[in-house]
């Protein structure tokens, strides 16, 4: 049992996850710059976040208090990101977290977070490829005429095969399979049209806000309106007492946890350290960077909204849109659904990036089936992986009626945070001499901070999400003792003659 564990948690080095990137037909083509780092972060970051979540947490948790809920939720995703960094410029491997930890915590725990990731990304494509096809079709329907049958409507429109969708999906794996610069310029594109809408509605609406709007700022606090109880509790509800509370000085810290969903993806752009052209430079750059932009936008954003129209009067479903209806201003309100619509391609786009790049990663490696991680001899993408995972999604997409999957979205993402601030405090201990050119600034109480945060914003999610997060977990527990372990090439002795692998002694699988 011993000899088992010690196995299970061997660690692979830094210098043989970066020998790797080497052989022929496992190799990623470097071709990605900060500036198209950056684009992939704000690409995958600015979505149905700020044109959704805005309205929701100023009505119902903060009012305009809600861009100080904005900054708070940054700053959690700002201590991650200055793990990532560390991370990402240290060790430029595909794989984010998974890599991360593989290196520093140990192949189970890097199995954990891997299988975690493959759920985070696959569900976050088909959540955000369902938003985006709500979005056309109410384009299609109030400004063409054009209404799609309501069997192709999908599952949440009431139909039972969402063609949109699916359509989506299989058109950007098309995209990813060609290779990572098409879809970087692709989303160049796409990010430009939706940073313009951004800011076409910081600057328009600055002309027609209101200061009475602002007061209070921040509310008085009140209790929430509907008491939750049982599974559908907040966890921190169940194990504590505690009950969140609206508006006040709390409510600020209730809706960070609700827009702390808008920054979902900037660890994304960590997936693609080992097509980076220089990621010790790049990745820094390109994951601060980007966080940055769109904190700022957040924060501007909901300023300009809230003082539009009354926090009370807000719409749940499209806060921005509906504040320019409110004061006769049509024209911007099509033009933001129309950004939000276009927008919504880059954000599922990159998070099937992330998804495949994770996949490939854990392949070649040997946890997955290495078929996997063979790369197109022209393109030099993983094109096995991409197009499994891809059609696999489609269909979820097309489907599944994932609304409360979607949380499941939320937990993986705040977990692998956890996880990646215990990688950095562990490796600065265990591998003092690696070149770090990007160190993450005091350690050990930085990243600690960071788990602390993560920690309290997962303990906002409901019990049942919890619960499902949990079953998930001892599935992939479950598959890593019957595959992963047993096909390691760790494990196996595999990592190559001139493998000088740090890990605890091999031990044969049993």
């Amino acid at each position: 049992m011993s000899a088992n564990l010690n196995s299970s948690f061997r660690t692979k080095s830094v210098e043989q996850s970066i020998r790797d990137t080497e052989e022929p037909e496992h190799q990623l083509r470097k071709s990605l710059s900060a500036w198209d780092l950056m684009i992939f972060g704000v690409g995958v970051i600015i979505g149905t976040g700020i044109f959704v979540l805005t309205g929701i947490a100023a009505r119902n948790n903060a009012g305009p208090a809600t861009a100080l809920s904005f900054v708070a939720a940054g700053v959690v995703c700002g201590l991650a990101a200055l793990c990532y960094a560390e991370f990402a410029s240290t060790v430029p491997v595909a794989g984010s977290a998974y890599t991360f930890s593989y290196a520093s915590i140990g192949e189970l725990p890097a199995w954990i977070i891997g299988w975690d990731l493959v759920l985070e990304f696959a569900l976050g494509t088909a959540v955000v490829a369902v938003g985006w096809s709500g979005y056309v079709r109410h384009l299609m329907e109030t400004n063409l005429g054009w209404e799609l049958p309501t069997a192709l409507a999908g599952p949440d429109a009431g139909g039972s095969f969402d063609l949109l969708a699916f359509l989506l999906v299989l058109a950007l794996t098309a995209i990813l399979v060609v290779g990572t610069k098409l879809s970087a310029r692709i989303t160049a594109i796409v990010v430009a049209i939706k940073v313009t809408v951004v800011l076409l509605v910081i600057v328009a609406g600055l002309f027609f806000i209101k200061a009475e709007n602002y007061s209070p700022f921040i509310p008085p606090a009140q209790p929430q309106a509907e008491s939750v109880s049982g599974w559908h509790a907040p966890l921190v509800q169940l194990m504590f007492g505690y009950e969140p509370t609206n508006f006040g000085v709390m409510g600020i810290f209730t809706a960070a946890a609700l827009v702390f969903f808008a920054f979902i993806g900037f660890d994304v752009v960590a997936t693609a350290a080992e097509e980076t052209r220089n990621p010790q430079r790049d990745m820094p750059r390109g994951i601060l960077g980007s966080l940055f932009v769109c904190t700022l936008l957040y924060v501007a954003v909901t300023l300009v909204v809230t003082g539009m129209q009354h926090y009370t009067q807000m719409s749940p479903t499209a806060p921005l849109a509906e504040a320019f209806k409110s004061v006769n201003q049509p024209f911007f309100a099509g033009a933001i659904s129309l950004g939000a619509a276009v927008g919504l391609i880059t954000v599922s786009m990159i998070l099937l990036l992330g998804q495949t790049r994770v996949f490939f990663a854990m392949s070649r490696d040997g946890l997955l089936p290495r078929f996997f991680s063979v790369t197109h001899p022209k393109f030099r993408t993983p094109y096995r992986a991409t197009i499994l995972l891809g059609v696999a999604i489609a269909f979820l997409a097309g489907f599944t009626s994932l609304e409360k999957l979607a949380e499941l979205v939320n937990i993986g993402t705040l977990f692998a945070f956890v996880v990646v601030a215990l990688g950095v405090i562990i490796l600065r201990r265990t591998r003092p001499d690696l070149h770090r050119s990007f160190r993450t600034p005091w350690v050990p109480v930085l990243p600690i901070v960071s788990i602390a945060a993560s920690l309290w914003l997962m303990l906002n999610l409901p019990a049942d999400t919890w619960l499902r997060f949990g079953i998930w977990m001892v599935v992939g527990i479950v598959v890593y003792y019957l595959y992963g372990r047993r096909h390691s090439r760790l494990g196996l002795g595999l990592e190559g003659p001139r493998g000088n692998v740090t890990t605890t002694p091999k031990q044969p699988p049993s």
